[in-house]
């Protein structure tokens, strides 16, 4: 015979073992007036992280590991991985005569060059070279190496979509059964290389974007991928930019120049080869010493997909 629920007590205990809640006592909220603030502003500074992987260059080979990077992951308590919520970044380290063989994931991938030459990408049989201040892109389930035929390190920044790809269970990842692939073709432009040349002359000509973030800003591609966005920005010496805040999450790359991100009212300085993490719906703005360069990287094309990309200016640039 069915017990009679006539009471909170009895009707609270029928819920055990059947793994339901009731929505009028969760004992969490599902919902709230706006995004909460879980990941923390952070700044991976080059001149730390560097040494770190020169000393990785001589100790880990790529028997160890398909690739030598170090995850940015940030400091949130319960963080293992992430960069910010949708995206990781990590610095990578090839160096003379090296080669990190081919494989293919389902996540998006973009590298940001910071220094070194003589480093070449193949991307779907097409082989680019890698310098200094190029964006090169490697879309999802593509195959994927890198080598170096110079006499220099090269080191860059690599920003992927995983976590996203991890929340939505879409992993899927493969290393090339024959370690690279056969038929490779040279190309000095391609449609995954993004000039650092062919940048800077875009920003001679380029206007400020609307929300005040950047002296002159460009996008590349529209959008780069199909979940990240690429902007690169040129900020002058004294620039200030305006108050800001946004609810796609942000991965800055400072390829030159030295200031300051105040996200909040915390104060992060950088300089070249820094990497600053803006979580989502933090207020932030940029104070520049120098004149500068970074490359935002950031989960615009997901949030705007699915009607979440807000905005706000909460004050103006100061020129």
């Amino acid at each position: 015979m069915t017990q009679k629920l006539d009471s909170l007590e009895l009707l609270y205990k029928a819920f055990d073992g059947l793994s339901v809640e009731g929505g009028w006592h969760r004992r969490a909220p599902a919902l709230w007036p706006e995004p909460r603030k879980n990941f923390v502003p952070f700044r991976w500074r080059y001149a730390d992280v560097k040494p770190i992987l020169d000393a990785a260059g001589d100790l880990v080979d790529h028997a160890m590991a398909d690739r030598r990077n170090l995850t940015m992951t940030n400091p949130v308590e319960g963080n293992l991985y992430a960069t910010v919520r949708s995206m990781v970044a990590a610095y990578q380290l090839i160096k003379p005569g090296e080669t990190a063989d081919a494989h293919r994931h389902t996540p998006n991938a973009l590298r940001i060059i910071l220094e070194g030459k003589g480093t070449y990408t193949v991307v779907n049989g097409m082989r680019v070279e890698m310098r200094p201040g190029d964006v090169l892109l490697t879309p999802s389930w593509a195959w994927h190496s890198h080598s170096s035929n110079g006499n220099e390190d090269c080191y860059w920044v690599d920003v992927l979509d995983v976590p996203l790809v991890h929340l939505m269970e879409g992993m899927f990842f493969e290393r090339h059964p024959d370690k690279l692939e056969p038929n490779v073709v040279d190309a000095d432009s391609s449609p995954i290389a993004f000039r650092w040349e062919d940048s800077v002359a875009a920003l001679e000509t380029a206007q400020a974007p609307a929300n005040g973030m950047a002296e002159r800003e460009i996008q590349l591609g529209n959008p780069a991928l199909r979940t990240v966005a690429l902007h690169v920005q040129r900020l002058n010496a004294g620039f200030r930019s305006a108050q800001y805040r946004t609810t796609a999450n942000s991965i800055f790359t400072v390829i030159q120049g030295r200031g300051r991100t105040v996200v909040d009212d915390e104060v992060i300085e950088w300089s070249m080869g820094d990497v600053i993490a803006v979580p989502a719906w933090r207020t932030y703005r940029h104070e520049v010493d120098s004149e500068s360069f970074m490359v935002r990287s950031s989960d615009e094309p997901v949030m705007r997909s699915i009607d979440m990309l807000r905005e706000e200016v909460l004050t103006p640039a100061i020129a």
